[in-house]
């Protein structure tokens, strides 16, 4: 589905009213700068600083105090048998 010159006018005189013709070239300032800041990181050479996401264990928390629960591990001791 593409835009037509109709349709592409008739939201331009939408906007317009809406916003009216003082409040107009301020919009646009502030979508053309937002634009070239898209533009500016999405073309980036690479040289941004990136971090790296990595995963962390999850923890229960306790619903009512939101503090970490604490599980203990059952551990079996095994006898050895001759």
């Amino acid at each position: 589905m593409s835009l037509g010159p109709l349709e592409i006018l008739l939201i331009v005189v939408l906007i317009a009213l809406l916003f009216g013709a003082k409040k107009l070239p301020e919009l646009m300032k502030g979508a053309g700068q937002g634009i070239r800041e898209f533009k500016k990181e999405v073309h980036a050479d690479g040289s941004t600083k990136t971090t790296e996401v990595t995963d962390v264990a999850s923890r229960q928390l306790d619903p009512v105090t939101g503090q970490p629960v604490t599980t203990h591990t059952h551990t079996t001791q095994t006898t050895e048998r001759r």
